[in-house]
């Protein structure tokens, strides 16, 4: 697959009519005082928070039934999430925890105790796939130790209201916290590195805050994946290959990405090698990206620190980097009104990876730009953009808002109800919240793509059913699938005749 194109976008584009330098000697900067105030920033996110109550910002808790079990070294969690009953709260000593838990109730909070320093570790060996998997509404996972896990640190199945924090989460495979088709929730003040693909994956998920993280030594730092309504504010994401993504993946049942705010990081030195699975859709991200938007409407981009990225600052592009998967055609390839504010940005470009470099040449540049928009949208917005080395970004206004200030959180304050089988029926919902986390319709994620797997078993749900129980590793160039034995039958059977009539 063509890096250059998955990247940057065709050189052709790019060379054709974005680059705006000029021979000779430059005019004179005329820098514009309004002398009348922008107007506030507005959005569809921001109207349902504030229609819901004017209640303390980030108030999310989980409700509490006065039950409390106390798991002490030697002891099983799993035994004591059995044990619970909803709104119990598990406490968690210090000692290490060979297993994985699994919470299927609402309102569990699973809650580590630290003494002197020492933390409750959840011990993979390299041989567990999953430390905590929740599908319960009103989790909170916190506190923890969680560490050489093969698949995920934390992960969220189809449960509303979650709350994730003040953990540290190291070398567990694929995702370090991976909330996915979650409505109002919470990821703060994690610690989170040696993940090779995204640290913090937030999928096919609404209104969730991800603040005061950091991340590094990690492909993707945080990736807000076919999600709306989403704030990524003061986080420190530092040596990963890419800083912080706001994507569509094509094929994806979620077909649409909007409204995040990328707002007062920390995004630097995002140099590392690029470690991710071959063949999927992270392993194209260049080494030394600091935000990169693909294909995710209404981004803002405000008050970050974005230094020392060897490739490029910012870049907003189309379905480039998916390849040959972006043939959904329910996902609209395009980042739609992008908007650039105030950020700090210096130092990028300085030694771009290889396939941005090529792509340069033909501009008859050497490094990279702080800003690039591949598609050149025309309906995009900035402020001051004589601050930036940019490409592509002629047809921008200015923005009329000159900051989101007035927006503090996108979590409801008052808790959203469990998704509805009146609106999805079984097979769907768990395909949706389980399935689809890792197979796209047409394109490799972490699993194979739906279609190759709708052709291997044509008219046997069954046998689709009994493998995601019992999973064995079929093929060297993926993963081994983790078990889905926590489902019951009759789940993983509807989940599996879903599956099998998806057509995108």
């Amino acid at each position: 697959m063509n890096k250059i194109a998955l990247v940057i976008g065709a050189a052709v584009l790019l060379a054709g009519g974005y680059y705006v330098g000029q021979s000779g000697q430059k005019p004179a900067t005329v820098i514009k005082v309004d002398s009348q105030p922008k107007a506030a920033f507005t959005s569809t996110g921001a109207e349902e928070v504030a229609q819901s109550s004017a209640a303390t910002v980030r108030s999310l808790v989980t409700p509490t039934s006065g039950e409390l079990i106390v798991v002490k070294d030697g002891e099983s969690i799993q035994d004591a999430v059995v044990a619970a009953s909803p709104g119990a709260v598990i406490k968690v000593m210090p000692g290490t925890y060979k297993e994985t838990v699994y919470i299927d109730k609402d309102n569990i909070t699973l809650s580590g105790v630290i003494e002197q320093g020492k933390y409750p570790v959840l011990e993979g060996e390299g041989l567990r796939n999953d430390a905590v998997l929740y599908s319960g509404n009103g989790v909170t996972v916190e506190n923890l130790y969680i560490t050489h896990y093969k698949g995920n640190g934390v992960m969220g199945q189809a449960g509303n209201n979650f709350v994730i924090r003040n953990n540290f989460i190291v070398d567990t495979g694929v995702y370090g916290i991976f909330p996915q088709l979650g409505k109002n929730g919470i990821v703060s003040h994690n610690i989170v590195s040696g993940i090779e693909d995204a640290g913090i994956y937030i999928g096919m998920s609404d209104n969730v805050d991800v603040v005061f993280n950091q991340v590094f030594d990690s492909v993707a730092g945080i990736e807000i994946e076919n999600s709306r309504h989403a704030l990524v504010e003061s986080n420190f994401v530092y040596n990963n290959t890419g800083g912080i993504l706001a994507f569509i993946t094509p094929g994806l049942p979620i077909k649409s990405c909007g409204d995040v705010l990328i707002r007062n990081n920390f995004i630097v030195d995002n140099n590392h090698e690029n470690f991710a699975i071959p063949g999927s859709l992270v392993s194209n991200i260049p080494a030394g990206t600091g935000v990169l938007v693909m294909a995710c409407d209404d981004v803002v981009v405000e008050g970050n620190i974005i230094t020392g990225n060897d490739s490029v600052g910012i870049t907003f592009t189309d379905f480039s980097l998916a390849g040959n998967a972006a043939n959904d055609p329910d996902s609209e390839p395009n980042p739609n009104r992008p908007k650039i504010l105030n950020n700090i940005m210096r130092n990028n470009g300085n030694d771009p990876a290889p396939a941005v470099r090529v792509v340069l040449a033909a501009m008859l540049e050497t490094t990279g730009p702080d800003i690039v928009d591949t598609v050149g949208m025309d309906d995009g917005c900035i402020l001051n953009p004589e601050r930036y080395r940019t490409i592509g970004i002629g047809k921008y206004t200015e923005c009329d808002f000159s900051t989101t200030a007035n927006i503090a959180s996108y979590t409801l304050p008052e808790p959203v109800p469990a998704r509805s089988m009146e609106d999805m029926d079984k097979g769907k919902l768990a395909f949706y919240g389980i399935c689809a986390g890792c197979h796209a319709y047409g394109s490799r994620m972490i699993g194979p793509p739906t279609q190759i797997i709708q052709a291997l078993y044509m008219d046997n749900p069954e046998g689709i059913a009994e493998y995601a129980a019992n999973p064995v590793k079929k093929r060297p160039d993926y993963p081994q699938m983790p078990p889905q034995s926590h489902l019951d039958e009759e789940t993983r059977l509807a989940a599996a005749r879903y599956m099998l009539q998806v057509t995108h």
